[in-house]
């Protein structure tokens, strides 16, 4: 199992939403063909065919727990796998 799948896998299991690294989670995102933009400490993402454009921002140098809920509700509404 590679880096990004562990992280995927992290996410999904949903028992560490305060522990995941916030790069991590960025990281996780353009590996699943989100795009980037960043204003600010505001880093947004969105990808064709995904109505939900996601919105994170650091808590130090971890991800908000709420917005990786958010995340695993993306992931799992739109059964996102990543590359292969």
């Amino acid at each position: 199992m590679g880096r990004y799948e562990k992280i995927l896998s992290k996410i999904l299991d949903g028992t560490s939403d305060s522990n995941i690294d916030f790069q991590d989670l960025r990281d996780l995102l353009i590996w699943l063909g989100f795009d980037e933009r960043v204003r600010g400490s505001h880093h947004i993402f969105r990808k064709e065919g995904i109505v939900e454009k996601p919105n994170i921002q650091a808590a130090g140098k971890s991800a908000k727990s709420y917005q990786i809920k958010q995340i695993r509700t993306l992931i799992t509404n739109n059964n996102l796998k990543g590359k292969k």
